[in-house]
């Protein structure tokens, strides 16, 4: 078989789907908790924007003054106030478009996995075993080509993820025009929200913090589908012909909550750059928004959320990586790899 195959791109679609239906609530949470930490401090967190000017929501519920104590009394707060549909707040894009981010990084890992181990066997009809440094590299493309797709997706996710809690202007120091527009909700869905940023600041407005991205993305997915693979491996007996069902849900999992877990801190800064630029700009570039959360929060304020983070992670990879393997295998029509 050639080392092309679209089978990975439509098990990774449905993996996609999967993980966005299992981890929206806590994704949400996540938000929550890193825009309301610290309501003393003029602070620009949230967990997937923008860049330049769109959606300074976790800034704008720090100054708000709304504070949640802990990520129990988050959830408690937006329940009570939102009720369950609060968790789900701006599901249907993800959904939509998640689905087929995941499609493509599954795809591109896959496929560039299986293309660099072929092309280092020099044997196409041969089926060899990935090298770590086939795997490193595969995961860096598929983290390169996460950003030019997900960088829009992140950043409308965020936005209209923040826009729940009133605005208060006097904190910001806003003129008075400023202030009206802040009390009403500035997109009013998410096509609502990619024409305005697009409007607003032009098509590069919708990688707002593309480079933090990298910096997240790159190592994130060399973290994540490494220990996926080792994991994997390690776990299934030898006499095995592949990984059983649970070992797939326990690897997915594990190597989901090592890879969000570790990439919290550049998370940290990405939402703050693409949070950035609603009411007015705040950060220069990455290096600015570091220095100015440090100054202002100290080193803690870079692993806000990484609780919320490693938990969301493993459920959410867990169902990522399950449905893939299942779907692939029904695609393929072979059902032998999921047996114990």
């Amino acid at each position: 078989m050639g080392s092309f195959q679209l089978e990975d791109f439509a098990a990774g679609w449905i993996g996609g789907a999967a993980s966005v239906l299992v981890g929206h609530p806590l994704d949400t949470v996540k938000a929550e908790c890193r825009g309301n930490e610290g309501t003393t401090a003029v602070v620009q967190v949230r967990d997937d924007g923008g860049q330049d000017q769109g959606g300074m929501v976790v800034e704008t519920r720090l100054q708000a003054g709304v504070g949640y104590r802990n990520t129990l009394s988050c959830i408690r707060m937006v329940y009570k106030k939102e009720s369950v549909f609060g968790f789900f707040k701006g599901m249907s894009f993800p959904l939509a478009s998640i689905a087929v981010y995941n499609a493509v990084v599954f795809g591109v890992f896959s496929n560039t996995q299986r293309f660099l181990s072929q092309h280092r066997c020099r044997d196409l009809e041969a089926s060899p075993s990935s090298t770590l440094s086939d795997l490193l590299l595969a995961s860096m493309v598929a983290g390169v080509v996460s950003v030019g797709l997900g960088g829009p997706v992140d950043l409308i996710k965020i936005r209209l993820q923040m826009q729940t809690q009133s605005f208060r202007g006097a904190n910001l120091h806003l003129k008075p025009r400023a202030v009206a527009l802040g009390e009403q909700p500035v997109y009013h869905g998410p096509v609502h929200c990619m024409a305005t940023i697009v409007r607003n600041e032009g098509l590069l407005g919708l990688y707002r913090g593309a480079s933090a991205m990298l910096l997240r993305d790159v190592p994130g997915y060399c973290l994540y589908f490494i220990p996926y693979v080792f994991l994997n491996e390690w776990i299934t007996p030898e006499a095995c012909a592949g990984p059983s069902p649970c070992a797939v849900w326990l690897a997915g999992g594990l190597a989901g909550a090592i890879s969000w877990g570790t990439a919290t801190p550049m998370d940290v800064v990405k939402s703050r750059l693409q949070a950035d630029g609603v009411y007015f700009s705040k950060y220069k570039g990455v290096l600015d928004c570091i220095s100015q959360s440090y100054q202002q929060e100290g080193l803690k304020v870079f692993f806000r959320g990484i609780t919320v983070n490693a938990v969301r992670g493993f459920p959410m990879s867990a169902a990522m990586f399950l449905g893939y393997e299942l779907s692939l295998q029904a695609i393929r029509g072979d059902h032998t790899a999921t047996d114990p």
